[in-house]
């Protein structure tokens, strides 16, 4: 290539600089760029272009004719018909689509284009796409929510062990375990909803930075866009994609939820444990060890939870000790994840939704767990307070000391000793004359299950009725997305419609 062509200037883009982007900047950062903007931002910029012209033409700054033209062009604009052309458009989309009108034009209109700004263009078309995005994972969080809840449905009775410290604790079912994890998921999604609701306003009206000359209706522009309203500064903006590290930050912390989860599935489902089990298309193999059937399937799902948390960090340094203003490195280099962060979620969630489908709790192996654990300890403790007349903390020791001299007998949880419970209180100086049936009622795995009668416990009623709220609430936060999503539907189809003539015609 000739140094002649190498500074061949863009054509009628600017009287400014002599030359068009280097080659090498051209292929490793505009030309990439370029692709990424057709992928995920060029639809959007279709639709504010169509918003600008629609404002044109209430200015009487294009008439019936010039807007319907131009009109019809933005609609034929497609992924393949867009290239990035160095010496034509600075290989930048917002050039391109300017381009793609002129030259589609026996006659351009002067005044299109008029007092405009790339600045606000890419931040509403940046915002356009990730709003869009959002509420793709905000959907799917609720289908994955829905998986957990029909599971945890069915296994209301089913007991289980329940660990705290990673030691034995308390009885539980996996229906108490999974409706957990739903709680996490409602509070995930309404926090990702009261996020929309915060970024959910326009930058369009921006301009460079400043402000714009002409009247433009930034209120109306909003509304055509399916915002709530404009965003009411100027240099907000254009300098702020705080709305990126919101959403990631919020992606992060239910990502490292999900992966507490995750690791209680991975020692559940080993040779220890032997709790659940998954089918052999989510299974792996040693090259080995044939005795060996491992689930990969879980440690991946850990590890994508992982990305999350960098996405998050990415973002936040990509902006740190950068000047609050329109900046490329702020609004492109710090967000070039973006998509990538919501592909990443959005693969964990459909996975992880398969695994839940098709994961099974081995009841007896859980029973038997159960059965071999003093997991009524705190019950005695308690029953000795309340029914003996023990006070509180020598109840705990007496407890303790029963199930220690139990376990050195060689008696089972199930088998019990009045005799020896007996003798430990009355060398405290207490009588307690405990039945046996009592005793053994008070180390009964369901007993400790349904015994519990706060809400939000572990006992089957409870459970239901968590359920049931969960429920309600998983269908209100359904109820909210789709609305946000009809807000938008909605705003695009009356461009649509206006931007057809079919207003003015009326008016006639």
């Amino acid at each position: 290539m000739s140094m002649q062509d190498e500074k061949k200037m863009p054509a009628n883009l600017t009287g400014r600089i002599a030359a068009g982007p280097h080659t090498s900047l051209d292929e490793d950062i505009l030309t990439p760029q370029f692709h990424y903007d057709l992928a995920y931002l060029l639809p959007w910029y279709i639709q504010i272009e169509k918003v600008l012209l629609l404002e044109y033409r209430r200015m009487d700054l294009l008439n019936l004719e010039e807007a319907l033209s131009i009109g019809t062009i933005l609609n034929s604009i497609r992924r393949d018909t867009l290239q990035p052309k160095r010496e034509e458009n600075m290989s930048d989309i917002a050039f391109a689509i300017e381009r793609q009108v002129e030259q589609s034009l026996s006659h351009l209109p002067g005044a299109w284009h008029v007092d405009r700004s790339r600045n606000d263009f890419q931040a509403c078309a940046q915002l356009l796409s990730g709003r869009e995005q959002l509420l793709a994972i905000i959907d799917q969080m609720v289908s994955f929510a829905w998986a957990v809840h029909r599971r945890a449905s069915a296994m209301t009775e089913m007991i289980m062990p329940g660990y705290t410290h990673y030691q034995a604790a308390q009885v539980i079912s996996p229906g108490f375990y999974l409706t957990a994890l739903i709680e996490e998921m409602l509070a995930s999604t309404t926090a990702l909803l009261n996020i929309y609701d915060g970024l959910n306003t326009c930058p369009l009206g921006a301009g460079a930075m400043a402000g714009q000359q002409l009247p433009w209706d930034r209120v109306r522009m909003a509304s055509l866009l399916g915002f709530d309203r404009p965003q009411r500064h100027a240099l907000v903006s254009v300098a702020s994609r705080d709305w990126r590290t919101r959403i990631a930050a919020e992606l992060s912390t239910i990502g490292a939820t999900l992966s507490r989860f995750i690791t209680d599935l991975i020692a559940w489902g080993s040779g220890p444990y032997a709790f659940i089990s998954l089918p052999d298309e989510f299974s792996g193999i040693s090259s080995a060890m044939p005795q060996k059937k491992n689930f990969p399937v879980l440690e991946r799902l850990r590890a994508r939870t992982a990305h999350l948390t960098a996405y998050y960090q990415d973002f936040i340094m990509g902006q740190r000790n950068t000047s609050y203003t329109n900046l490329v490195e702020v609004s492109k280099e710090a967000g070039s994840q973006l998509s990538s962060m919501f592909t990443t979620m959005a693969s964990l969630l459909r996975i992880f939704t398969l695994v839940i489908d098709q994961m099974e709790f081995q009841s007896e192996t859980m029973r038997h767990a159960c059965t071999q654990e003093y997991f009524g300890g705190f019950a005695l403790a308690n029953h000795l307070t309340l029914q003996a007349g023990i006070s509180t903390r020598q109840g705990q020791v007496a407890a303790g000391k029963y199930i220690v001299q139990a376990i050195q007998q060689g008696f089972t949880p199930g088998q019990g000793s009045a005799h020896l419970l007996h003798a430990i209180c009355q060398a405290q100086g207490y009588s307690a004359d405990i039945a046996y049936h009592t005793l053994q009622e008070l180390f009964d795995p369901e007993h400790n299950l349904q015994e519990k009668h706060t809400s939000g416990s572990t006992g089957t009623q409870a459970v239901e009725q968590m359920l049931r709220e969960q429920t309600n609430d998983l269908q209100h936060v359904q109820t909210v997305r789709q609305s946000k999503q009809f807000q938008i539907e909605q705003a695009l189809r009356e461009i649509d419609r206006q931007l057809s003539g079919e207003k003015e015609v009326e008016d006639l």
